[in-house]
């Protein structure tokens, strides 16, 4: 069993569409310390492309995805 991340932050961004959930993502994460968690849930398949690719150019880290159905869940940790 993976262990329990506890976010900072909790986003609902079900129903949009690319590009908007990594750019509210970003400027979220922008506002937070470094070390904070977010969590973000998203419900577009492209997200599963975007966040890692975001998260390696803007210097934070995936810590983990987890999928239920048609709902994913990034947690991000912020590096920088």
């Amino acid at each position: 069993m993976a262990e329990d991340i506890k976010a900072d932050v909790t986003m609902d961004l079900k129903g949009l569409k690319c590009p908007l959930p990594v750019v509210k993502v970003s400027q979220q994460i922008k506002k937070m310390q470094i070390g904070q968690i977010l969590m973000a849930e998203t419900t577009d398949p492209g997200a599963h492309a975007d966040f890692p690719a975001w998260a390696k150019t803007s210097g934070n880290e995936i810590l983990r995805i987890d999928k239920d159905g048609d709902v994913s869940k990034f947690y991000i940790k912020k590096l920088k």
